[in-house]
């Protein structure tokens, strides 16, 4: 049995209503688009809330909160993920969401829109050819650190505004001394298994550098 939207409010119960009717519209939007354009495996649908959108929302157990006007960038966003559950969770929060994959930002955007979401801008554009600059950039899964890290490591802002510098808020699984040995970041490993008490979290983590 694969979870509802139900896991979604019982790991954020201060939701307002607003949100638990665009978190609720997730299980008719990502089916529906995913049909057209696949940006999630056919199977792993059915565990969308479990697997994309609790999985996106660690980065939040995490770094708890953003200040009003907080810049993220999410990069290689794919279907939306982690940006669109972050964007619904923090509305004051401007997001940037960028993939190498004009189809997946169509669904992006029509995502977004259907939701409602005002904060949500998403490009098709690779992030090493943004000029702007943000207070964190997100990321799940797209590449091994050491790639990652040069494409975006002139983009972040120098003024801190949240409770953690700003910097890297990275969602990786499996044994990752070795990659982050390998990047020279210095990097904090933070395990989902501390926010979430579901099997599929025991070995994922958010992989946080402060830049």
């Amino acid at each position: 049995m694969n979870p509802t939207v139900d896991i979604i409010y019982q790991y954020f119960p201060n939701l307002t209503e607003v949100q638990k009717t665009q978190f609720a519209q997730l299980a008719e939007l990502y089916p529906f688009w995913n049909n057209q354009i696949n940006v999630i495996s056919r199977k792993d649908v059915e565990s969308l809330y479990l697997h994309h959108v609790l999985h996106s929302l660690g980065i939040a157990k995490y770094a708890m909160t953003f200040a009003p006007g907080t810049r993220i960038l999410d990069v290689g966003t794919g279907g939306g993920f982690p940006g669109i559950p972050l964007a619904i969770l923090f509305p004051e929060v401007q997001f940037h969401l960028v993939d190498s994959i004009g189809k997946k930002i169509k669904v992006v955007r029509e995502v977004a829109a259907a939701l409602g979401l005002q904060n949500v801008e998403a490009d098709h554009i690779r992030a090493e050819q943004l000029d702007d600059k943000y207070d964190f950039i997100v990321s799940r899964a797209v590449t091994r650190l050491a790639d990652f890290a040069p494409w975006i490591r002139n983009k972040f802002l120098k003024q801190d505004k949240n409770g953690i510098p700003n910097g890297i808020l990275y969602l990786k699984g499996g044994d990752l001394a070795e990659e982050i040995k390998e990047s020279r970041l210095k990097a904090e490993l933070h395990p989902l298994s501390n926010y979430f008490k579901e099997d599929f979290f025991e070995t994922k983590f958010v992989v946080y550098v402060p830049m």
